[in-house]
C-alpha cells in the first residue's frame, strides 16, 4: 500500500492529471456555484424544511447556516465523483501504459455500467447520508462516519471503471476489490479539504489502477 500511495501522489501531480482534474473540478464547482447562486434562498429554504422536528425557531436556522453550505459541498463532491468516472477511462490506459507498458487494456467497461454503477452508490451515499447526518457534528466520530459515507461514492465506480479495463476474471477482480474501501477512504481524505476534494475520485481510481497492475 505505501508503494501504491506514493506512486498514486506523483501520477496525480502530473500534467495530464492535473489537467483532466482542473477541467472535472473546476467545470462542477462552476456549475453548482452558478445554480445555487440563483437559487440560494429556495435551497435554504429546502434544507430548512428537513429540520421542522427541531421546536426552535433559532436552532433551525442556526443549523441551517452551517447544513446548507456542507450540502452545497456535497452536491459537488458528487459530481465530481459522477463525471470522473464517465470520463476519467482515456487517462487511465495513458497512465498504465505510462507505468506498464506490458499491460495493455482489454476491455472498455460499458457507459450503461459505469452509470450504473455511480448512481447506485450515489443512492446508497444520499441515502446514509440523511440517516446519519445527525450523528456527523460529533466529534471524532462525526468525521468517521463522514468518511466512510464519502467513501461510498468511490467504491464501485472505482471497482468497475479501473478493474474492468485491465481484468475479465471475475474471481480475481473480487480478489483485488478487497482492499478497494481502504482505497476509497484514503482518497475521500482529500474532501476534508475545500478545492482539494477535485482531487478524490481520480486519486482513487489511479490507486486502484497501481494496486491491480502494481504486482504483474
Amino acid at each position: 500500500m505505501p508503494t501504491t500511495i506514493k506512486k498514486s501522489l506523483q501520477d496525480i501531480l502530473s500534467p495530464m492529471v492535473l489537467k483532466f482534474i482542473l477541467k472535472i473540478g473546476l467545470g462542477s464547482i462552476a456549475i453548482w456555484i452558478v445554480i445555487l447562486w440563483y437559487f440560494w434562498n429556495s435551497f435554504s429554504s429546502f434544507v430548512t424544511s428537513f429540520l421542522t422536528w427541531i421546536p426552535w425557531n433559532w436552532a433551525r436556522e442556526s443549523i441551517t447556516y452551517v447544513a446548507a453550505p456542507f450540502l452545497a459541498y456535497t452536491l459537488i463532491i458528487v459530481t465530481i465523483a459522477i463525471l470522473t468516472s464517465l470520463y476519467s477511462e482515456n487517462l487511465l490506459i495513458a497512465l498504465a501504459k505510462k507505468h506498464y507498458p506490458e499491460r495493455k487494456a482489454i476491455a472498455s467497461p460499458s457507459i450503461r455500467g459505469s452509470i450504473s454503477s455511480t448512481l447506485s452508490s450515489t443512492l446508497i451515499f444520499a441515502f446514509l447520508f440523511i440517516i446519519l447526518s445527525p450523528f456527523f457534528l460529533i466529534p471524532v466520530l462525526g468525521q468517521v462516519l463522514m468518511l466512510y459515507v464519502w467513501s461510498i461514492l468511490l467504491k464501485a465506480p472505482t471497482v468497475h471503471d479501473v478493474g474492468g479495463l485491465f481484468i475479465t476474471d471475475t474471481k480475481e477482480l473480487k480478489a483485488k476489490r478487497k482492499k478497494s474501501n481502504i482505497i476509497a477512504m484514503i482518497a475521500s481524505l482529500f474532501n476534508y479539504i475545500p478545492l482539494l476534494n477535485i482531487f478524490a475520485p481520480i486519486f482513487a481510481q489511479i490507486m486502484f489502477l497501481h494496486h491491480i497492475l502494481g504486482k504483474k
